[in-house]
């Protein structure tokens, strides 16, 4: 069945191939006709097909022609001729699609042809690359090829201007990273004047290395973060006593999922240790979670391997491409915790004031379409969430790379030393090797024992990621060692010195395998590139986690039985296979979880578009009064309809009641009792209420003139919507927090996170109009009137905090002599401030 299904597979990508060679023939017969022309007739193309596309033709039938004119400009500008694989791969970016391009294909100048044919249409195209130095690098590179067509080229990076970012996205063409672009949207949607805002609709984006971005950091959202108030005592309390706590007896760890939890034992030890009587009392939530999160710091975080400290700071490792994550912080009190844990100085959390995914922000797009060296693997995934099919292209010329069957050892101690060994075997041969680790910590051990062999090396990894670039355009050398986690340079190819090929091409040695088939595919594709030779295998041992997460015991116990050394290798296909499957089944695992983040994140983003909408109307509108008039009238109405309930009879209803709340809303003292309101059915009364205020807004409309009026209804919207959103994206992030405990009674946590969400999101509507309706009543203008942000916001890959300094200690609940002192400073309470009310 599998292999039919295959089969089938790969008859639907041979099928498009042919479709596609059909289209590069037609482009490829255009040369007779583009090569004569001058470069002053080459460049009037561009406003010839400008035209053509005004008038009606489409971008698919001026594909052939606008293709061929930016070949020729490739070749006159560049020296680069794009062969017939790369005009494939260009117009299956162009339909909206992934191409799938070996490593060294050249997929920069494959961009440049989609790219150039979208820009015609004068909407503006974002080129997305994984770094700020490829978007630089490939910005000035092909940016040549559209200014010699006559298109303008912008970089958008970090700390730019407002004014540099606009003009850089008014350009035809705009490169930048993901983090960038995902960045902007959300500060666009946080101006106080239109005039602010820098991007323009998002229309066509193609992706560099698309499996990173829309894979691989799917799952991280991106915010803006203020920073809020929070004691850090409780994170240094929790940490001292988890650090009390013995494995099994009072806790228990699942390695597969992760999850850290305390037994019987662990409670009581907890109560004993907080003179608490219950730890699971509502009152001790918070307790509850700080242990929680001190726990998952000491057993599940591991350093140098989930995160590094670097200058005081507690800084996280990318698991999947080893890079390190400045910026990006633990969310939910975990990095604290793990600050705690390090003794390092605790900062203070902070409170989303914007947030988007990058699955949800993508997928705004008009058009999108990707590339990268391995995407097959995902292609469910990039068709269920983004629409997108994936076409393997054929390389250029054949691949000649040979992919050796990996080499099981028993323990992990045996994998290294045989590593080591081949290492040193292929530098006294000449031949480059790359050595490839799935962690900091593996890529510094075989480090070390390198250095004890004396054996010259370079290593890439988060740690040491400034020269990147230069270390992999290196690696292809004679007698290069180059150890590198796995991220591996993406984008950067490696080219082999001279005499290399002859020793047999850049060997790739994986020192064990990833949890996702395309990582390693990734590795292995450094290797063999146009037409190169080259090697790649993979060393891994019982021990290591994949193995170990996914039954290698009965292996290693027929290894044992069969009395074989640690240091032979098995090299079993079927053991490879096994390998495979557990992958498979992990992949598996992953997509759900990015799959499940997509459907809570797809709540968030209704409501997201529902209020950023709101809020464009807000800046573009010269006149809101019929827009405050409105929320007037739905203030009273459902205050009308509160307090005279059709259940009840008239004589039941509280008017009294209803009477105050006017009165501390949109009304003044006197202007409407309880006298006025009996006898009156409740549409009567909303009619006689509303013509109340409407007074009032009119009369403070006369004193403070139409035009001051209008600007002091934007100001009021602005500032009311933008707090109430702020509080309302953290309260549902509190809301899914634990909404997967209703689980536990039978209820979908998915359905009622959707259902809870939908009813908060339209009291915080209606707390919207009540707070507008008030301010508009009852606020006095100052002369000065001005917009101001609600808080200062700092765009983060995950929420980060200022710095927290010791504040003052006031004594509240009683504090035990041996208790962490509640002011924070890590000091025992008789040691610290009991000290000093002793003295008292």
């Amino acid at each position: 069945m599998i292999g039919l299904l295959k089969k089938m597979i790969g008859d639907t990508n041979q099928r498009q191939i042919k479709k596609l060679n059909k289209l590069v023939d037609e482009i490829e017969a255009l040369e007779e006709t583009t090569q004569p022309l001058s470069d002053e007739e080459l460049r009037n193309k561009t406003a010839e097909f400008k035209e053509r596309y005004q008038n009606g033709e489409s971008l698919d039938d001026l594909l052939p022609e606008a293709y061929a004119v930016v070949r020729e400009a490739a070749k006159r500008v560049l020296g680069l001729h794009p062969f017939r694989v790369q005009l494939m791969g260009a117009i299956v970016l162009h339909q909206g699609d992934i191409a799938e391009m070996k490593t060294g294909e050249g997929k920069t100048l494959v961009a440049t042809m989609p790219v150039y044919l979208n820009a015609l249409t004068g909407k503006g195209v974002h080129v997305v690359t994984v770094n700020d130095y490829l978007a630089r690098r490939d910005s000035e590179e092909m940016g040549k090829v559209y200014r010699f067509l006559g298109l303008t080229v912008g970089l958008n990076e970090k700390g730019m201007s407002r004014e540099e970012k606009k003009a850089a996205y008014e350009a035809d063409v705009t490169y930048g990273t993901n983090n960038e672009f995902g960045f902007d949207y959300l500060r666009d949607n946080m101006v106080l004047y239109k005039e602010q805002m820098v991007q323009r609709p998002l229309h066509f984006a193609v992706i560099d290395e698309v499996d990173s971005i829309l894979i691989d950091e799917a799952r991280t959202p991106l915010i803006i973060s203020g920073s809020v108030e929070q004691s850090t005592k409780l994170y240094l309390a929790a940490d001292q006593f988890v650090r009390r706590l013995n494995k099994e007896r009072d806790f228990t760890y699942d390695e597969k999922t992760k999850n850290v939890q305390l037994t019987e034992e662990g409670v009581t030890k907890a109560e004993k240790a907080f003179k608490i009587d219950n730890l699971f009392d509502q009152q001790h939530v918070q307790l509850i979670h700080h242990i929680n999160q001190a726990l998952k710091a000491h057993v599940a975080m591991h350093r140098d391997d989930d995160y590094v400290i670097e200058d005081g700071e507690v800084v996280i490792v990318d698991q999947f491409t080893g890079r390190m994550m400045k910026g990006r912080r633990y969310s939910d009190g975990l990095h604290q915790a793990i600050e705690a844990k390090e003794g390092l100085e605790i900062q203070k959390e902070s409170m989303t004031l914007a947030s988007i995914t990058f699955q949800n922000y993508f997928r705004m797009y008009q058009k999108l379409a990707g590339m990268t060296g391995t995407a097959k693997t995902e292609e469910e995934e990039f068709q269920n969430i983004y629409g997108m099919n994936v076409t393997a292209i054929p390389t250029n010329k054949p691949i000649l790379r040979i992919d050796k069957p990996d080499l099981i050892y028993k323990t992990k101690e045996a994998k290294f030393r045989a590593v080591v060994n081949k290492i040193e075997e292929l530098y006294k041969k000449g031949q480059p090797v790359l050595v490839g680790t799935a962690s900091v910590d593996t890529s510094e051990l075989v480090s070390k024992m390198l250095k004890k062999r004396k054996v010259p090396h370079n290593v890439l990894n988060a740690k040491n990621h400034e020269n990147e670039a230069k270390i992999i355009e290196d690696a292809g050398q004679k007698g290069a060692v180059t150890i590198a986690t796995n991220m591996a340079g993406r984008g950067t190819d490696i080219k082999l010195g001279k005499g290399v090929k002859e020793l047999g091409g850049l060997f790739v040695l994986g020192t064990e395998r990833h949890e996702s088939r395309r990582i390693d595919n990734q590795l292995r594709g450094r290797s063999g590139r146009q037409g190169d030779p080259g090697e790649s295998q993979f060393y891994l041992s019982m021990e290591d986690e994949l193995m170990r997460r996914f039954g290698s015991d009965n292996m290693k116990g027929l290894m044992d039985r069969l009395g074989m050394d640690e240091n032979e290798p098995i090299e079993s296909k079927l053991v490879t296979r096994a390998v495979e499957q557990a992958q498979k089944r992990v992949e598996g695992h992953n997509f759900d979880a990015r799959k499940q983040i997509l459907q809570y994140d797809d709540v968030m983003r209704e409501q997201r578009d529902i209020i950023y909408a709101q809020r464009m109307e807000v800046l573009e509108s010269d006149d809101l009064s019929d827009v405050v008039q409105s929320m007037m009238k739905s203030v009273v109405e459902r205050a009308v309809s509160l307090h005279t309930s059709e259940s009840d009879i008239p004589e039941d209803w509280d008017l009294e009641a209803l009477v105050n709340y006017l009165k501390g809303t949109v009304l003044f003292e006197n202007d409407v009792t309880v006298k006025d309101l009996e006898g009156k059915d409740p549409e009567e009364m909303i009619e006689l209420i509303f013509e109340k205020v409407k007074n009032h807004y009119e009369k403070k409309e006369e004193e403070l003139t139409p035009e001051t009026m209008r600007e002091f209804e934007k100001v009021i919207m602005l500032r009311v919507v933008d707090r109430k959103w702020m509080h309302h994206i953290d309260e549902m992030d509190q809301l899914r927090q634990g909404i997967h405990l209703r689980a536990y009674g039978q209820n979908d946590p998915l359905r009622e996170y959707r259902m809870e969400g939908f009813n908060m999101f339209e009291e915080m509507v209606a707390s919207i109009e009540e707070e507008v309706a008030m301010y508009i009543i009852k606020a006095r203008v100052q002369s000065n009137l001005e917009r101001k942000e609600v808080a200062e916001g700092k765009a983060v890959h995950g929420n980060q905090d200022r710095k927290q300094k010791r504040r003052p200690y006031r004594k509240t609940n009683h504090v035990g002599r041996n208790q962490p002192c509640p002011c924070g400073s890590g000091k025992k309470y008789k040691h610290c401030h009991g000290r000093q009310e002793q003295a008292q």
